[in-house]
């Protein structure tokens, strides 16, 4: 047989030669520093007091030359530090725990779907297949208006008020923030957007200032809570001393699909209700017990191309009844979109070692062979953690194949999409809760949070670990974390 390259996952001689490479480039300056820095106290120590002040004396400073080269290095370092962007901090967050009365084990959801497609038993075995198939555990939960035909108004502003009032009293028990001290509210929900609107409703309930900024997002899909984070950055780069509360939410009363369409059946079968809601911070007194800073935000958005605009989309099905339509070429969308934001994110996040080596893939495919495997950097030296948007169980597995993660790395999104469904952009939150809960968080950890959203886009958002994190004693992992001691596939196996 001719002879073959070694496999490199599985060669023990070429892993030490790329940790070596990549020892070499990472730490270049250093290696590099660090002899010339003992050369010269070498030499200083040889040379002895009389020759190093016989040195400093040739040198013959001037006064004025002194402190013309003083004045101009204090100028310089004010204005550095007056045009350096404000650092926001991650205070903390609060994900909403729905009651046991509002679980819907599979038995429970077949039985409602049975009942509504009751003149369509295909439609109904369809969404068990997708169901058996989705990751979503016994124990996710559904609004009780769900079973209302029609639902109405007044419900869906119940659900509201249940999960986002829910996840900001238990902010502010958390932080000890007082509701009047809110400067800037953000509030993002896609699919249900009420006259007066959510920011309204949060509000008139904490008799918020009447002087602080609110927004509302509507439209935007399960990457709209990174949105929010971009959104709230910016706006605290601009306004100094102050927080921003966000609310990450969807209402699912009035946009349960009732027809047989069954692309429009899918989002039935994965979304699951729950908010989350996060204070962030640009206040240095808030650093000491902040739990992460913002590092980066990274934003991709395909809308100019038809078919990334079209793939998420709410529409009537032939009956008249409005649902969301999920198109078959959906995963290999946000691939693409993966692709482009991963394109910008990786020279902010990857150490040079990788970034040379998908140089020279590139250079090569360009100039020698395009049939050329590109290399695919390695982001496990990037970040420590992975918060994979539980958009559903394929999401997941496509993510980890492409990125070439571990079970541990995509752990919390399995366990995430398993307990809570998809939540749509409150997901990103319960999976760093859940991190978090694990006792895995500690001081320096840098975690990537990755959502994808109709339009369509691709967020990414980069925290890094303000302090060590010893486990939650509090939240919404807290009664069955002890239930998942370590990541077992068969938990959430096929």
């Amino acid at each position: 047989m001719p002879p073959t390259l070694p496999e490199f996952s599985s060669s023990v001689k070429l892993k030490y030669v790329k940790l070596g490479y990549q020892c070499l480039v990472n730490h270049f300056l250093s290696l590099l520093l660090i002899p010339i820095m003992a050369a010269i106290v070498v030499e200083l120590l040889r040379m002895g007091p009389e020759q190093i002040l016989s040195l400093w004396n040739s040198l013959h400073f001037d006064l004025v030359q002194t402190l013309c080269s003083v004045f101009l290095v204090i100028f310089i370092s004010t204005v550095y530090f007056m045009s350096k962007p404000r650092t926001v901090y991650l205070v903390d967050y609060s994900c909403y725990k729905p009651p046991l009365t509002c679980r819907v084990p599979f038995a429970t959801f077949m039985e409602h779907s049975r009942l509504i497609l009751k003149d369509n038993p295909k439609s109904v075995e369809f969404q068990m297949r997708i169901l058996e198939r989705s990751g979503l555990g016994e124990e996710t939960c559904l609004p009780p208006a769900i079973h209302y035909i029609p639902p109405t108004m007044e419900a869906a502003r119940g659900e509201a008020q249940m999960v986002v009032f829910s996840a900001m009293d238990d902010l502010f028990k958390k932080t000890g923030l007082n509701p009047r001290d809110v400067d800037i509210l953000i509030v993002n929900c896609s699919l249900f957007s009420p006259t007066p609107s959510l920011s309204a409703m949060v509000i008139n309930k904490y008799k918020l200032r009447s002087n602080i900024k609110s927004f509302n997002l509507s439209g935007m899909g399960c990457s709209a809570g990174l949105i929010s984070v971009d959104l709230a950055r910016d706006l605290l780069q601009v306004h100094p001393n102050s927080n921003a509360v966000i609310v990450s939410t969807e209402i699912l009363t009035p946009n349960y699909y009732k027809g047989n369409d069954r692309a429009m059946l899918l989002p039935n079968c994965l979304f699951r209700m729950g908010a989350a809601a996060i204070l962030l911070s640009n206040r240095r007194t808030d650093r000491w017990r902040a739990k992460y800073r913002l590092c980066h935000v990274v934003r991709t958005h395909r809308g100019a191309d038809d078919k990334s605009y079209c793939c998420v989309y709410e529409k009537e099905d032939k009956d008249g009844k409005v649902g969301i339509n999920l198109s078959k070429d959906l995963m290999a969308i946000a691939g693409e979109a993966l692709k482009s934001n991963i394109t910008t994110l990786g020279p902010l996040v990857l150490p040079a070692s990788e970034q040379i080596l998908f140089l020279l893939s590139l250079i090569g495919r360009k100039i020698f062979n395009p049939k050329w495997k590109p290399y695919i950097p390695d982001f496990r030296l990037a970040f420590e953690h992975f918060c994979i948007h539980a958009g559903g169980r394929a999401v997941i597995d496509e993510l980890q194949k492409n990125l070439q993660l571990s079970s541990e790395h995509v752990e919390a999104s399995r366990m995430t999409l398993h307990r809570f469904g998809n939540t749509s952009s409150s997901s990103l939150w319960y999976e760093l809760s859940y991190i978090e809960a694990k006792g895995r968080m500690r001081h320096g950890d840098r975690v990537w949070q990755i959502a994808f959203g109709s339009g369509f886009k691709c967020n990414s958002v980069v925290w890094k670990c303000n302090r060590t994190i010893k486990g939650l004693t509090d939240g919404p992992w807290t009664d069955c974390i002890d239930r998942y001691p370590v990541y077992i596939p068969e938990i959430v196996k096929l």
